[in-house]
């Protein structure tokens, strides 16, 4: 039984931790990363384009060089639709402008 001057801080344990979870699973930077990389390589679109994924906190930075600016575009919209992703900035630039 949770002595009664430690339930605040328990109650307060229990809220930050549950912002953390997202089905069921914590959502990490590295996670984070690791999916978006994926998820890039695995697009039609995108694959092929030398880009580099930076993650802190949620907050996405993408860069590097593609071709086309179809795919510069697909892999800010691609990186978006990830759960745990909070915001994106597309620094990616094109090869031949």
């Amino acid at each position: 039984m949770i002595n009664k001057r430690f339930a605040p801080l328990a109650a307060l344990f229990l809220a930050l931790t549950a912002q953390t979870f997202a089905a069921g699973k914590v959502v990490t930077d590295d996670f984070l990363t690791d999916t978006i990389r994926n998820k890039l390589a695995s697009d039609a679109v995108v694959k092929g384009g030398a880009i580099e994924v930076e993650v802190h906190n949620g907050d996405v930075v993408l860069k590097g060089k593609v071709e086309e600016m179809k795919q510069h575009d697909r892999a800010e919209k691609v990186t978006k639709k990830i759960n745990g992703v909070k915001s994106v900035k597309n620094e990616i630039q094109l090869a031949h402008p």
